[in-house]
């Protein structure tokens, strides 16, 4: 209730530097791996997803580089070397010690042949799923940066120049990022 309580959107957020073990609860709030055995055969996260999809990405910028959240092995792995921030968005999100950017991974909504029942190929039906399913995360990490005391902030960011930065294959969409750190 206190989590629920704190929670708001602030945008004066400094450069100080998160603990390590604050960002990886950070991250496992979000859309971690809560439990071994979920829908459909895969495992369990924080946060829904449509037809336990799992389309969400979470790339994690740093002032030392981008990296992907390996939620099944609960790790980091490199995407790009260098700050990439500033693709965050416009005034303090461009320094603050974390932005996480939202990326749809649209190659997971086919959910093989053994259940071709369950293929997602509605565009707009796409855009709803991973639209809801960024906000479930979103709102997790929000809850969480409210019981570190954190300030958080979600909104748009620079689609068009992230695509290659991040690498990101032409099935993936940018959709937003969400910046954390310590109020100014």
């Amino acid at each position: 209730m206190t989590s629920l309580s704190e929670r708001k959107t602030t945008r004066t957020i400094g450069s100080k530097e998160l603990p390590l073990q604050v960002l990886s609860n950070l991250l496992w709030a979000g859309f971690g791996v809560n439990r071994d055995s979920g829908s459909f055969g895969k495992q369990g996260r924080t946060a829904p997803s449509a037809s336990n999809s799992q389309e969400i990405d979470l790339y994690v910028a740093l002032p030392l580089g981008v990296y992907l959240y390996e939620a099944g092995a609960h790790q980091l792995l490199p995407v790009a070397e260098g700050d990439f921030r500033k693709r965050s968005g416009r005034g303090k999100a461009t320094t603050a010690p974390l932005n996480i950017f939202y990326v749809a991974d649209l190659s997971r909504y086919d959910l093989g042949p053994e259940q071709p029942d369950r293929k997602i190929g509605d565009p707009e039906v796409q855009k709803s799923y991973y639209f809801t399913d960024t906000g479930f995360i979103a709102q997790n990490i929000y809850l969480c940066a409210a019981s570190f005391g954190l300030s958080a902030w979600f909104h748009n960011c620079d689609k068009e120049n992230t695509v290659g930065e991040f690498k990101l294959r032409p099935d993936q969409r940018v959709l937003f990022a969400q910046t954390v750190g310590y109020a100014e």
